[in-house]
């Protein structure tokens, strides 16, 4: 199974409306166009995202480029403070899709998939795009074929 994990592209500032709805920048749009052409040609089975506005924007921009036809799920398990663990519970009979969330919880997604619980977080950027794969969801045992920053 492959899985893409992408953080949402740049937002504006924290502090300037209710967290839950702040919106892409002009700039923030453009990583994640940038982003969205490295899935080009990937076999994306279904994209979820956080309901916070701003995934919801990366997710609906992402779909968009590619011309993905099924609808973006929305899923209160992608909001930034989630514990990994929750998501790797939603992830059992899934493969091949794309989660579009926040950090903190991209980058302990992305440690806790790799090295089980207890490792730091990875770092990842505005519209950071991972792929990870394995034959099957193994907490702790999945490879990082790639970290992408725009």
């Amino acid at each position: 199974m492959k899985l893409w994990v992408l953080r949402h592209g740049e937002a504006e500032p924290y502090g300037s409306r209710p967290d839950s709805e702040r919106e892409l920048t002009a700039h923030g749009r453009k990583e994640v166009l940038s982003s969205a052409a490295r899935l080009m040609g990937q076999p994306l089975t279904a994209i979820y995202a956080s309901p916070y506005l701003r995934a919801q924007q990366t997710a609906q921009l992402v779909r968009e480029a590619l011309g993905f036809e099924p609808e973006i799920r929305t899923v209160e398990w992608l909001t930034p403070e989630v514990d990994p663990d929750r998501v790797a519970e939603q992830l059992v009979s899934v493969s091949n899709v794309l989660l579009v969330s926040h950090n903190p919880l991209v980058g302990n997604l992305l440690s806790y998939l790799q090295h089980g619980a207890g490792y730091p977080p990875e770092k990842v950027s505005t519209a950071g795009l991972a792929e990870l794969e394995h034959s099957e969801l193994l907490i702790g045992s999945m490879t990082l074929n790639s970290l992408k920053h725009p």
